[in-house]
């Protein structure tokens, strides 16, 4: 049987090419399973191209996870036109229809922040301080005051909504607005609970 043509495409296209097809392979299995020779066998490549671009094993999957995480960046990147809890609302809307769309690659990204591999696990954290910023930049315009335990609760929000979105985009049983709305409601909650209270037990 006479092999496929191989599609001419600049370098820049077939860099894209590639990266498009380790993305969408996030959605049929974790990023360790990537190869660079079934990804040069999909795209019709020689695995030396494939090193050619990323140098190696661990320079693809680097490149792969930055690839998602700027996707799903831009995908959720805040309207600054927005009133603060507007803002932080039509940010988790957007969240909520993104996983949806993409689990897989939003599950791969969630999983890859404890990999071995650290060029992944710093990928995945600066996106993680982008988020942060984003929601501090909310609650501070909501009157929250800046400070280390802001910090210290904003990191964790970011961590209890990203496994709330794992186990509740893709139920059926829990529709999106009530999803989005439940995490507004407890980013709030954060912030209401750095706010000294009245009682015996007062600061």
């Amino acid at each position: 049987m006479a092999s496929a043509r191989r599609t001419r495409m600049s370098p820049d296209e077939r860099r894209q090419q590639l990266l498009s097809l380790g993305v969408a392979a996030l959605a049929d299995g974790p990023l360790e399973a990537v190869t660079v020779e079934e990804l040069a066998a999909q795209a019709g490549v020689s695995p030396g191209l494939v090193h050619y671009y990323f140098g190696n094993r661990q320079g693809l999957h680097s490149a792969i996870v930055r690839t998602a995480r700027d996707a799903m960046l831009h995908a959720t990147e805040p309207r600054p036109d927005l009133p603060p809890q507007e803002r932080l609302r039509d940010t988790l809307d957007r969240f909520v229809v993104f996983v949806r769309d993409h689990h897989a690659t939003f599950y791969s990204l969630v999983r890859g922040a404890a990999s071995g591999d650290e060029q992944v696990r710093t990928t995945i954290q600066q996106a993680r301080d982008v988020l942060a910023r984003h929601l501090h930049d909310v609650l501070a315009g909501l009157g929250t005051s800046p400070g280390p335990l802001l910090d210290v609760a904003i990191h964790s929000w970011i961590s209890f909504a990203e496994q709330a979105l794992i186990e509740a985009a893709t139920d059926p049983a829990v529709p999106a607005d009530d999803l989005a709305a439940f995490l507004e409601r407890s980013a709030l909650g954060v912030a209401a609970a750095l706010r000294p209270t009245e009682g015996p037990h007062a600061g």
